[in-house]
């Protein structure tokens, strides 16, 4: 039996909207978890650690504001 690419494989397949693939990766991957667990540290270091937090967010904001300035 001859074996198939995976390029092959796809051409076969009926193209998922690009809907059904976020669904599936979000799916896959568990954002919504990861995400709640990011927010959660990122909160308890920023209680364990306020100074260096606030000094990371103004050396963000300025980078930001730096690279993002209108002009």
């Amino acid at each position: 039996m001859p074996t198939t690419t995976r390029r092959n494989h796809r051409e076969t397949k009926s193209a998922p909207s690009p809907a059904a693939e976020a669904r599936e990766l979000l799916d896959e991957h568990n954002v919504h978890e990861m995400t709640h667990d990011l927010t959660e540290y990122l909160t308890n270091y920023a209680r364990q650690n306020p100074g260096t937090a606030a000094l990371t967010c103004i050396g963000i904001g300025f980078v930001l504001g730096w690279k993002l300035k209108p002009w």
